[in-house]
């Protein structure tokens, strides 16, 4: 294990990290490999050049990327342009690190240095991942290996290494994955056949690209390091247009379709471990295992997993911000037995997600539900999901909570545009149901009854005792003339919830528009529900 100290930071070249004190600084992976450059080279400056010949690997890059990286990496650190404490502007010359710093390293060992091309040789050479290197941090650790160029054309060959870039620095938006920075790849593994487990990552990201006259088709792939199994695989056809433009939409959809396998795969990885051993993060996967099953039981059990984890490790935000959201599944499934006690609790959990987890947004996105539905203040769920949606544009679940929340304000049109989002950056999603469920009451609320019907029966096939999605149905079918048809969803609405009302129906949905409470109750009426 290699550190370098410096000030009051510290920067663990095996760990991929960056601390101030005990405390994790988040760091892009470019500017996390760009900082490990300079401070590996302290002893010069380095020309921008040398910087995207080793960084960038050669790719065409504008100087002001250069720059607006080294301002990143000052930000990251507390230096600044004008201070240039720590890192160095020497004029038509390039950057120096010019900070005191010691650093804890194992013995050189020679065998491990040769071969390495002349471009590197600058780095710490001799560095090799612990053997034990991927239980450090039960949190999984991510490489994205150089995706192949399967055809002769040099620009696609730049496009793809740019969309490489853009997977890593997105992937680096999810806290629960330690993404392993570029130039910790280049450095050990120059040959992509080299075999998965000894990238000391638990997944592997890899994939090529090839271009049909004016398409391009990408094929990515997701690998479990341990097994060496495919987890996830998808190809993406994109027309050529704008270059960035276009990283940035293959990104998306490579983004949003793997990182629900991910996740899954941890949870499957997760359930056959001893619940005894199990960790906070660990806690955390088996409380998400037990809630996507959508039982009363279940969510008990979740709830029961996510306070074993708080207790192990009480600023673990994830599990704060999973905790509200079992309320939001009481509060919706009917299962709440003290409502007042039940939103106390919910709003105490959320409100402290929302403290920790200030910059993850899968966190701010549960809490964000968890306050708009349940507590009702659905003005502050909606500054919280828009934090998430900026924090992780890539993220499935902040666009369907904010989906939500914008039927909650009465904005249906904006409503299904993020619901829509959410669909397509995450299609087999555990969530979608939900997602077609706010997609049919947006179309409800607006007044188009048949299209409310068309995604309100997605998700009541998908759940068919999904009570929020029988609710909707019911209305919805009762304005398009399927009144026979909603009499026979009351009915069994009220098999599943006894207590299920027009006078209970305020409490259900905290809607902002008395426009959309009184359609609703309208619907539902015409359904038979009884007052």
């Amino acid at each position: 294990m290699t550190i370098y100290r410096f000030e009051t930071f510290s920067l663990d070249s095996d760990r991929v990290e960056l601390r101030r004190g005990t405390g994790l600084v988040h760091l892009e992976p470019q500017v996390y490999d760009l900082l490990l450059y300079l401070i590996r080279n302290r002893d010069r400056t380095t020309s921008k050049d040398e910087l995207i010949a080793t960084v960038w690997r050669g790719r065409v890059v504008s100087e002001s990327t250069v720059t607006s990286r080294i301002t990143a990496a000052r930000h990251a650190i507390e230096d600044t342009g004008p201070q240039q404490r720590l890192i160095r502007t020497v004029h038509r010359k390039g950057y120096r690190f010019v900070g005191s710093v010691q650093i804890t390293e194992p013995a050189l060992n020679k065998k491990e240095t040769a071969g390495f091309p002349p471009a590197l040789e600058n780095f710490d050479q001799h560095e090799k991942l612990p053997a034990g290197s991927r239980s450090i941090h039960s949190k999984p650790a991510i490489a994205v290996l150089p995706f192949a160029n399967l055809c002769a054309d040099r620009r696609v060959g730049y496009f793809i290494d740019g969309v490489v870039e853009e997977i890593m620095t997105a992937l680096s938006r999810f806290p629960w994955l330690a993404v392993i920075g570029r130039c910790s790849i280049n450095r050990r593994f120059l040959d992509v056949r080299t075999p998965h487990h000894e990238l000391g990552t638990r997944y592997v990201v890899e994939g090529s690209v090839r271009r049909d006259a004016e398409r391009v088709r990408i094929t990515a792939r997701l690998i479990d390091a341990d097994t060496g199994t495919l987890v996830w695989a998808d190809d993406f056809g994109r027309r050529l247009g704008n270059t960035l433009d276009l990283q940035k939409r293959v990104t998306a959809s490579v983004v949003g379709a793997m990182v629900p396998r991910l996740e899954q795969s941890e949870i499957e990885r997760i359930k056959r471990k001893p619940t005894a051993c199990l960790d906070a993060y660990e806690l955390y996967l088996r409380a998400m295992s037990s809630v996507f099953q959508w039982t009363e039981a279940s969510t008990r059990e979740a709830l029961a997993f996510l306070h074993r984890a708080i207790d192990s490790d009480a600023d673990f935000a994830p599990a704060y911000g999973m905790a509200a959201y079992c309320y939001v599944q009481r509060k919706s499934y009917g299962w709440f037995t003290d409502q007042a006690h039940e939103m106390a609790e919910c709003s105490r959990l959320a409100q402290q997600a929302a403290e920790l987890g200030k910059e993850d947004a899968s966190v701010l996105s549960r809490a964000a539900l968890a306050l708009a539905y349940v507590v009702g203040d659905v003005e502050g769920g909606r500054c919280l999901v828009e934090q998430a949606c900026r924090a992780c544009p890539n993220l499935s679940l902040a666009w369907y909570v904010s989906g939500w929340v914008r039927v909650y304000l009465g904005q249906p049109d904006v409503a299904i545009e993020h619901l829509m989002k959410a669909l397509r950056l995450s299609p087999s999603d555990p969530l979608a149901f939900k997602m077609h469920a706010g997609i049919a009451y947006a179309h409800m609320f607006a007044e188009r009854y048949d299209e409310a019907c068309v995604y309100v029966e997605k998700a009541v096939r998908a759940r068919p005792n999904y009570l929020t999605g029988l609710r909707g149905a019911a209305a919805s079918y009762a304005f398009a003339g399927r009144v026979e048809e909603a009499g026979r969803l009351i009915s069994h609405l009220r098999k599943l919830d006894s207590r299920f009302r027009i006078s209970g129906l305020d409490e259900l949905f905290p809607l902002r528009r008395s426009s959309d409470s009184s359609l609703w109750v309208e619907g539902l009426r015409k359904a038979g529900l009884p007052g």
